[in-house]
């Protein structure tokens, strides 16, 4: 059986950076990752690059960043006074902190610069902007998801 375009597909994946280092690594977790073909879980350039493949396919991918995450955002990098940080907060770069929208959901973003009045936070994805190798390797292929093996982590 190959991937088709509404296939569901087990399988392992590494996201690596420009310079080798890996960002994610679905093996790492010794959990092999699922999900349907055409939902959107993936960019359209990786799906394609998936489809036809075939179990114990491996494929590489190279992703630009708008193919990937996304470009940074100059608008998504904000200026918060420390003031609105709890006291007790120990504030350092590269710290992850979260914000409480207005619709009660949050958003999270890293700190990247510390002055005596002002944090800097960047809400981007903290991968937007990188080049993104993904590495797959292809374990399963079903037409349903209870047709995939839960015992098979690869």
């Amino acid at each position: 059986m190959r991937v088709s375009k509404d296939s569901f597909v087990k399988m392992h994946f590494k996201f690596r950076l420009k310079d080798g280092s890996i960002a994610e690594d679905t093996e790492s977790y010794g959990k092999a990752f699922v999900f349907q073909m055409g939902q959107g879980c993936f960019t359209d350039k990786v799906e394609s690059e998936l489809l036809d493949s075939n179990i114990g396919d491996k494929k590489r991918i190279v992703l630009m960043p708008e193919e990937a995450f996304g470009e940074k955002h100059p608008a998504s990098i904000y200026s918060v006074p420390k003031k609105r940080f709890p006291l007790d907060m120990e504030l350092e770069e590269g710290l992850i902190v979260s914000f409480s929208q207005k619709d009660g959901t949050k958003l999270p973003g890293i700190i990247t610069e510390l002055d005596e009045y002002d944090v800097t936070v960047d809400f981007n994805h903290p991968l937007s902007g990188q080049i993104i190798v993904f590495e797959a390797k292809i374990l399963e292929i079903a037409n349903k998801e209870e047709d995939l093996d839960e015992n098979l982590i690869g």
